[in-house]
């Protein structure tokens, strides 16, 4: 890795961010475990003492303070992190105040989504002199997802399960203009850029939020509420609710009707 990120201005200190989900958040950095980004050659992330600033958003409180204490001891990763925010128009004030080299951005935030983020920063990720760039960071490992943050300019996409050691090889890569996935998610990205055909147009589906989406997919799975719960850093009662509108929003009476109609559409 070259030091692109030496020179840098000195860090500002970390920004403020509302706790959206306060007692319902249960995020630990030891559930990073063995997926991963592709990794790089070292087992950290530092280059000759190069460090890289990198903003955290994610609307789950307790997930930021696992990933702060797992990546965050710059001596020892090279990564700096720099400011945090819990939704879109938090991290779009803290992202320009800040000006990172890498995002570390949740697919689902409250205002708006990952997408509304990436659009409402695309004249920094177009900076030549010091473009801002972004690597999704999120629960979700759905085709739709994946492809949705890719089209709006981030360098890659890496589920929660990846390791700290991962993580930061994958921010260097990124901070560096390399492209990083987790494995399984890189097919969806040459699949979907490999096709001029758009997508059908599912109305159904439509009706659906990310949330309920995410939470269609993991009951369609076979999944129980409480590791739904565990999954997405919500409550049960959270995940109860959200069960009851994919079943209101789809006319279906039960989660086996809902396990049917996710595998027809090929959801699961």
């Amino acid at each position: 890795m070259t030091g692109q990120g030496e020179g840098r201005p000195a860090a500002t200190g970390r920004a403020g961010a509302r706790d959206d989900d306060g007692p319902d958040t249960e995020g630990r950095a030891e559930e990073m475990s063995s997926e991963g980004a592709q990794q790089g050659e070292t087992g950290g992330g530092t280059a000759e003492g190069r460090t890289v600033r990198v903003v955290l958003v994610d609307d789950h409180r307790m997930f930021r303070t696992g990933v702060q204490a797992e990546i965050g001891e710059t001596g020892r990763t090279g990564v700096e992190v720099v400011g945090e925010a819990a939704d879109v128009d938090q991290a779009v004030t803290v992202i320009t105040a800040t000006r990172p080299e890498v995002v570390l951005l949740d697919v689902h935030l409250p205002g708006g989504g990952g997408v509304e983020v990436l659009r409402r920063c695309a004249a920094m990720m177009a900076d030549a002199e010091r473009p801002v760039r972004f690597l999704a960071l999120s629960v979700s490992d759905a085709a739709e997802d994946v492809i949705g943050v890719i089209r709006g300019g981030a360098r890659g996409y890496v589920t929660k399960t990846i390791t700290g050691t991962d993580l930061v090889n994958a921010i260097f890569r990124v901070a560096d203009g390399d492209a990083v996935f987790s494995p399984r998610l890189a097919g969806f990205v040459l699949d979907a850029f490999a096709s001029t055909d758009a997508p059908p147009i599912d109305e159904d589906l439509d009706r659906l939020t990310q949330r309920e989406r995410e939470v269609l997919r993991l009951i369609a799975r076979g999944y129980a509420y409480k590791e739904i719960a565990k999954q997405l850093f919500i409550s049960v009662k959270t995940v109860e609710s959200h069960v009851s509108a994919v079943l209101r929003k789809l006319q279906l009476s039960n989660r086996h009707e809902l396990t049917r109609w996710a595998t027809a559409r090929r959801l699961v």
